[in-house]
Order: C-alpha cells, then structure tokens, then sequence
C-alpha cells in the first residue's frame, strides 16, 4: 500500500490566506458613524470582551484546519493497492467436437479402463484447456447440427464443464463437419488477425449439414482462420449385436477430407488412435500454438477525498457556528425586554 497525492502542486496554495492578508487591501469602511467610549479600558477588561476575542480565535484557528483539509481533498489523496497481473489475450481458440453417434464407440482407454471416444476426448481436454492461460475459447458441439454452446470466453472452467455436461446424439447421429467450420469461423471472424484457431476433433466422415467441408474451410483461409483437425478412434470399432461384441475396422473417418482442411488452412492433421495419443497431441498443439506468457500489471487505486473533504465540511459548520449564536443570544433577549 502506497500513500500518494494525484495533484500534489495544489498544497502550494497553502499560505494563501495569508498572502491574501499581508497583499491585499482591507475593505473600506462605508460607515462614518463612531462611537466615543471615555471608558474603553474598562470594557477592554471586561468578560465580554474577553469571550469574544477567544470565540475569535478559535475560529481562526477552526478555519484554517477547514482550509487545509479543504486543500488535502482537492489534492486528491489516494492509496495505491498491490500490482496485480493480469494475462494478455492470446489465442481466440475455439473447439469444435463432435458429438455424434459414433463417438459413443469404446475404443479409447484412461488408465487402463476403457472408455468411449466422446469421454476420452472430455477428460483429456481438461488438462489442454487448463493450460491455455490468456486464451479466449468456445465450443461448438456439433452432429446433424452444430450448435454454439460457449461464446469466446477467459472462463475456461466453464468451457471444460460444459464439455462435460455433453452427451452423444444430442445434436443428431450424423456428423456434419462443414457446418460445425462455418459456425467457427462466424464467430472468429471478429477476433484479432493471426490469433484466430479452430480446433476440430471428430471420428467421422461429413455425412450431414447444408455448407460442403471445402467450401467451409476455403471460408476459414480467406479469414485467416487456422483449422487443426483431430481425428479420434481406434483402428477398429466394437458393435455390440444379441450375438456378442465384434471388432470391424474403423472406415468411417475421412482422413483424407480432415488432412485438406487442415492443409487449405495452414493447420495439421492429427490421428488419436488412443487417449494416450491424444494426450500427445494436446501437448504437441500447446507447442505449435502456445498461450500467451506476457502479463499486464496494474495497482488499483482507491480514493480517499472524501475524507479530508467531509472533515472541511464539518470544521466549516463549526465556525460558522459561534458568529450566529450571539446574535441569537441578542434577540432572545430583546423579546424578553419586550414582553
């Protein structure tokens, strides 16, 4: 905490009381009229007299802390609170995952435990989302549809939850790729140059939506749009019949459709066979595209005129006071005289 004044030259009027004491000239008296007392001595003994010239000075001395409160308000004093940092947007990253029927499959493993290719994919993201300090991130979850679920945002607790809180089929069975790239790059597009990335995780091919994969990534390069595509899932998939699970090989994912998009965008490609490869994937993308490590510092400022200027208001009540309460004095008496 550091005390400071935001204008300290205006303590220089200070002495200006005095100044104006010493410089200027007095009013003139516009009344002649005096009054020729034989025993001013005697009245200069008297308690009256006596009171009033300590009234007086206690008014002097009133008005001048009034006057030097009134001086430390305008002077504007103000504590400076600790430096806090804070991260500089990065990265206007947005996730697009698909949530299609296919991503229910159980080919991915965590710890030994076999999951499915949606839950890898949320576990997993965790962590890269938690390491993208300074970044702005959304998400889209997309199927036969592709619907925005988070907006850019410095909250990515909150991305990470809603990513959570998905469940296959939501947005449809079918995977529509080029729709899910269209809504990315709508949203995008508003973001600074050269920091704009789409992150597209998928184990499909596009068989759904109105806007061709192409089309939507030729979009994403005239916007500077930068796609990196992920395609998640074993090299076989089990289906589950009444007669036992059987093993097919994966032919569902488009890899040649995701390896262009990435190319026509100036992004990679990825395959996550297992969670374990995409866990390497994540990293390899926080090295191509890393979070931003410089930091804005600030000290916030807190206000205190209030202070000396509510203490100026209080001292000026004060001597104000004991000039109004002979006068009161006076013409209470005169009613008593009268009555």
């Amino acid at each position: 905490m550091t005390l400071q004044f935001a204008w300290p030259w205006l303590l220089l009027a200070l002495p200006l009381p005095l100044l104006s004491l010493r410089w200027l000239p007095r009013a003139k008296d516009a009344s002649a009229v005096a009054l020729r007392v034989p025993f001013l001595a005697v009245l200069r003994g008297s308690s009256l007299l006596q009171s009033r010239s300590r009234a007086a000075r206690w008014r002097r001395i009133v008005a001048t802390l009034a006057w030097i409160a009134l001086l430390l308000a305008a002077a504007r004093p103000q504590v400076l609170g600790e430096s806090v940092q804070i991260p500089v947007t990065g990265r206007s990253l947005m996730l697009a995952v698909d949530i299609s029927g296919s991503m229910v499959n159980a080919d991915m493993q965590i710890r030994g435990r076999q999951v499915s290719r949606l839950i890898a994919v949320q576990a997993l993201a965790n962590d890269f989302l938690a390491r993208r300090v300074g970044d702005r991130v959304g998400l889209i979850l997309f199927g036969r549809e592709a619907y925005l679920q988070v907006p850019l945002t410095l909250d990515r607790q909150t991305v990470a939850a809603l990513l959570g809180e998905a469940q296959v089929g939501l947005a449809g069975r079918e995977t529509a790729i080029g729709d899910a790239i269209g809504l990315a790059v709508k949203r995008l597009r508003d973001q600074p140059e050269k920091n704009r990335v789409l992150l597209l995780l998928t184990d499909g091919a596009n068989t759904a939506g109105a806007v061709d994969p192409g089309k939507a990534a030729d979009l994403a390069a005239q916007e500077g749009v930068r796609i990196y595509t992920i395609g998640v899932g074993g090299d076989e998939m089990r289906i589950t019949t009444p007669f036992g699970t059987r093993r097919l090989p994966a032919t569902d994912l488009d890899e040649g459709l995701l390896r262009g998009i990435a190319d026509k965008t100036g992004g990679r490609y990825f395959r996550a066979r297992d969670s374990a490869g995409l866990a390497r994937i994540y990293a390899e993308l926080d090295a191509i595209e890393p979070a931003s490590e410089d930091a804005l510092s600030y000290r916030p400022v807190y206000e205190l005129y209030t202070w000396p200027l509510g203490i100026a208001l209080a001292l000026s009540i004060v001597a104000a006071l004991p000039m109004r309460r002979p006068a009161a004095k006076a013409s209470a008496a005169r009613e008593r005289k009268h009555a």
